[in-house]
Parts: C-alpha cells; structure tokens; sequence
C-alpha cells in the first residue's frame, strides 16, 4: 500500500489547481450559487475537451482516459477546496461509475461516451422522499411497457437532477432493485429544485408518472453494483472534504499570522494555537483516512466498504470542525455571510449529510465489523 501521490498525479493535481484558480474563484462560486443551473457551461465544455476531466476514470474503450479512483481523489480534492459549482459530482464519482459498476456493456456504450465528453450531465437519483441512503428503502416501482419499462414514484435531494440529461434511478421490479436509464426531457418526468442551505450543490425532487426508462444491468440484479457505487462516491466525497478542510485550515492560519489584537499577532495567542493544531490534527488525520479509501477503491478490493465508511465518517467531522473553527479564529467577521467562511461552513454541512451522515456510516462499520 503506498500512500504516496507519482509524479504524474502531482502534475494533475497543478493542472486542475491552476485551472480552478482561473475558473472558480470566490466570485465565480458566488455567482453560479446564484443561478438556477448552477455551473458555466463553457467551462464544463473545457473541462471535458482540454483537461479531459470527466472521463478521466471511463474506460478507454468508451472515449474515457482509462485512469482510476486514485486519479480522481486528487481532482476532487482540488475541487472541494474551490468549492467547484458544477455536476462533476453527480456525473463522475455517481453516474459514471454506476454505469461502469453495472456490467452492461451495451449501456456503457451508449451513455459513457457523452459524458466523457462533456455533452451529458448524468446523477443517480438514490434517495425517496424519506431521504434514507439505505438502498432497500427504494419505494420507486417498474413495470413492464411493451418493449421497454415504466416507471413510478418519487426521488428527492437528487444532486444535479433538476439540470441532468440522464438520470439512473434505482426501482423495484417483481425480481427485486434494478437500475433505469431516464432521460431528463422525458414525458411524465417532473423536476423540481430544492431550496438547500449549500447553494454550490444543487439538489431537485423528481416525480415519475409512468416514465419510459432503459434497464441497466440486470432485472433484479442492481444491489452489488449500486453498493459499489455509493462506496466509490462516499471515497470521492472524502477526497472533497479532505480538500475543503485544508483549505480552511490554510485560511485560518493566514488569518492568525496577519491579525493584530492587543498589539501583537493573535496567532501568538496560546487558544488560537491551539485551534490551528487541533485543525491541523483534524486534517492529517482525514488525509490518512481518505487516502485509504480512495486505495481500496482503486484496487477494488474487500476493504472498500470499511474503508468508504470509515474515511466518509471521520473526514465529515473533521471538515464540518475545521470550518467551525475557522469561523472562530475570524471572529466577527468571520459570521458575516461576505465572508468566505460561510461558504465552507455550509459546503461542510451539506456534505456531512450527502450519501449518510457519520452516525450512519459508523453503524454500517460495526455491521461490517460484526461488532
């Protein structure tokens, strides 16, 4: 297991810095927060088409770059600590990889090539209106249409659904969970934006009124793959949090250096120390965490589940304490909504909650565990 990054993926990891330097400053990531979409189409375009970032992990043989999770989790590190607004999210670490985890090779032939390059925005609708991550909860039903398959019922805080060309959604059949392929312009498809608290990631309700849909994979065989799914993207969602964090930790030592109290700068103060290595510890820990996972993912091997788990629960703490923190070490300033404090404050929150929140993980750790 090596757990350090080749020469290769510290070359990537510039390139996407630089360019989220270029394409997502603080008034840019305010400003699609803004919009309905919530993303610049032109640098989604630039994205797929010079930097090749969306296929990055599609095989080759389906317009992809043939690269993996690994490769992933340093781009959505980057992305966390941008605050990136777009569907990379949904499309890549859900989408994608449902599609590749499904074994349908018809499907990964139609589907992956769009998004590879850039002309499909995908997400995976993997939660009804209770909201629970648990995949036996799916109330959404399908039935038999003639040729094809219709489908029925309700799926909320689906991330990116409201803007998505392709939607899979989760069913229920008479065989058991199985997978649908629905496109977003599709007749008796309602959708419709939520109001969030973390504006950068959208989310949507969509209502299926006897839907057409594609299946994907199995009639009745979707658990295994879909569980690998959530597992890959709990990884990449760590990956982000671990970014969002060091970069709140980088923001609030800066602050500490440069503010001056009573004379001298308060990061001198032994409480604001203190904070910055409580932050710091918080930090390297997630990293350890994180990169873990994202190895399993890589070799996909039998540590996956725990290793998702574990990194997803301990790096949303981690995140949602460091960017309290940084809150703090602001002080009054810092509680102003101008301020960029809050805009990771929330980012950590959301995605605290996004795909099981610590408690949740924890408890598929001590099943796992047979603890």
């Amino acid at each position: 297991m090596n757990f350090g990054f080749s020469a290769e993926q510290e070359e990537l990891r510039a390139v996407v810095r630089r360019f989220l330097e270029e394409k997502s400053p603080e008034s840019e990531v305010r400003r699609l927060m803004a919009t309905a979409e919530g993303y610049d189409p032109a640098v989604w375009s630039q994205m797929a088409n010079e930097l090749a970032l969306q296929g990055l992990a599609i095989p080759e043989e389906f317009g992809g770059q043939g690269f993996g999770p690994v490769e992933l989790y340093v781009v959505f590190e980057e992305m966390g600590a941008a605050l990136y607004c777009g569907p990379y999210f949904s499309t890549v670490a859900l989408a994608a990889n449902a599609l590749v985890n499904a074994g349908d090779v018809s499907a990964q032939r139609t589907f992956l090539p769009g998004i590879a390059d850039g002309t499909t925005i995908a997400t995976v609708a993997l939660t009804d209106e209770a909201g629970s991550w648990d995949l036996a909860a799916t109330s959404t039903t399908a039935v038999r249409d003639g040729d094809g398959w219709s489908l029925s019922g309700v799926r909320s805080f689906v991330t990116d659904g409201a803007i998505a060309d392709l939607i899979l959604v989760p069913a229920r059949t008479a065989t058991g969970l199985s997978l649908f392929a629905v496109a977003g312009d599709a007749a008796g498809l309602t959708r419709e934006s939520l109001a969030t608290m973390d504006q950068t990631r959208k989310q949507s309700r969509l209502t299926l009124d006897g839907v057409s849909a594609t299946l994907v994979g199995e009639e009745g065989g979707a658990t295994p793959g879909l569980e690998a799914t959530v597992q890959m993207a709990a990884a990449m969602l760590a990956a982000e949090q671990v970014g969002g964090a060091q970069r709140v930790l980088d923001r609030a030592v800066e602050y500490a250096k440069s503010r001056v109290q009573f004379g001298r700068p308060i990061g001198s103060f032994q409480a604001i120390k203190h904070k910055c290595a409580d932050m710091l510890l918080d930090v390297e820990s997630a990293k350890s965490a994180a990169y873990y996972a994202a190895w399993a993912a890589q070799e996909r091997n039998d540590e996956l589940p725990i290793a998702a788990s574990l990194a997803k629960s301990f790096c949303s703490e981690a995140y949602f304490h460091c960017a309290a923190e940084n809150i703090q070490i602001h002080g009054g300033i810092g509680f102003t909504w101008e301020h960029h404090a809050h805009l990771y404050f929330k980012r950590a929150k959301s995605s605290e909650l996004f795909l099981g929140d610590p408690a949740y993980h924890r408890e598929l750790l001590a099943q796992r565990l047979g603890i």
